[in-house]
């Protein structure tokens, strides 16, 4: 079996669906299909909370146009009349929730974060409802029972162990299709609505390519594969036609946005190999990501150039640092304990200073939080304040065989 993911522009249009539709009728093997909400209804779900929230009536406008826009899919979609007034109905009876949650909203001026997970939940549980009625013989799963989620660090991070048993006991015996809304989950602890955050559908399908031994994972999108470079920027870039798990995760990580990083972990570790290809040009090889490093002649040694724009460098410094044990253990568990990622690393030789790279988003509090930790030794002049950079770019150029080869680093630089 495989599964196959779709992400909101392949599911955005009328047209767009129907190529799922022929894409995955096609296939002559049992398949699990995701899918994402329609393209650019999270966003507009997020939107809308926010406005409501804020006491703005105009969120009515916004919560019309997404009603219009759900209800015009599925009359392009659907051509039998019967089967496509009771998905009228169904998705109806959907919006009415949503609806009566945005008046509540409204209503206190308040959003919480279990309120705004609840409401961005109805983009993939729609869409899920319309494609699994266009599908021959698709079957809908709600992923909320079988995708569970525990808090760290104010995240909803996946509970394997308890998700892994679910989904077999689910999917067993597996349907001709299953059709999967992805993102959404549930907490272990409360049953309370929880999502895999942006980018979320492509993690539900790797995880249950992982838990059922899938023999590929497909990611279907709107581009023909992971390209050498931002083709926005470079107009000479081209699709890459294979790329290792590492290569890949390096890419995903400096900027991009092929598929969700954490997508790759799982599969990496059953060996499952991962292959990006376009919707709306099927026939296209697109890139196949896997574990085997395949060195051909005359073959670049740097795979693809990716970059971050929204960097802060973070400097933590001082003379009192230098000799000193544990100072980079008190560094990194302090951001650790405040759920502060770091991506990149450098120490001065003299120990004097340490320097990483954060989100611009969590600048602040990783400049606050080291202060604390450090106010001690600030106090007694051992050490500066913390200083930050904001909006630098992160460049990376990235090939698993630029490893052991001589003059990469001095021609990039």
């Amino acid at each position: 079996m495989k599964v196959l993911k779709f992400g909101g522009t392949s599911v955005g249009s009328v047209n767009s669906i129907l190529s799922v539709k022929k894409i995955v009728e096609a296939i002559e093997e049992p398949v699990i299909v995701v899918v994402s909400a329609l393209g650019g209804i999270t966003d507009k779900l997020l939107a809308t909370s926010t406005m409501a929230s804020k006491g703005d009536l105009a969120y009515e406008k916004e919560l019309s146009e997404i009603i219009a826009r759900h209800l015009d899919v599925i009359e392009g979609v659907i051509e039998d009349k019967e089967v496509r007034m009771d998905v009228q109905k169904k998705v109806m009876a959907l919006l009415d929730e949503l609806s009566n949650i945005f008046k509540g909203v409204y209503l206190i001026n308040d959003l919480s974060a279990k309120t705004s997970d609840t409401i961005v939940s109805y983009g993939e549980r729609l869409s899920s409802l319309i494609v699994s009625n266009v599908i021959k013989d698709a079957k809908l799963f709600d992923s909320r029972k079988y995708i569970k989620t525990v808090k760290q660090f104010n995240k909803h991070i996946v509970d394997f162990d308890l998700t892994n048993k679910l989904i077999k006991e689910t999917f067993s015996p597996l349907p001709k299709v299953s059709l999967v809304p992805g993102f959404i989950s549930s907490s272990t602890e409360t049953g309370e609505v929880t999502n895999l955050g942006r980018g979320g559908s492509d993690y539900t399908a790797s995880i249950l390519a992982t838990a059922l031994g899938a023999n590929t994972l497909e990611i279907w999108t709107d581009v023909d594969g992971f390209m050498t470079a931002d083709p926005r920027v470079i107009s000479s870039a081209y699709v890459i036609d294979r790329l290792t798990f590492t290569e890949a995760m390096e890419l995903c990580n400096f900027g991009a946005k092929v598929i969700y990083p954490p997508t790759i972990y799982p599969v990496y570790h059953k060996n499952i190999p991962i292959r990006i290809l376009n919707t709306f040009n099927p026939t296209a090889p697109g890139t196949y990501i896997s574990k085997e490093r395949v060195k051909e002649e005359g073959k670049a040694i740097i795979k693809g150039i990716s970059s971050i724009n929204d960097t802060c460098l973070i400097t933590v410094q001082g003379l009192g640092m230098v000799g000193v044990i544990g100072v980079n253990y008190r560094i990194f568990k302090t951001l650790a304990k405040n759920g502060i990622s770091v991506f990149m690393v450098s120490q001065a030789s003299s120990e004097n200073n340490t320097t990483f790279a954060v989100r611009n988003a969590d600048a602040d509090l990783a400049v606050q939080v080291l202060n604390d930790e450090f106010a001690l030794e600030r106090a007694q002049g051992d050490m500066n304040d913390t200083v930050a950079e904001k909006d630098l770019a992160t460049v990376a150029i990235v090939g698993e065989n630029m490893k052991r080869t001589p003059g990469i680093a001095g021609k990039l630089f």
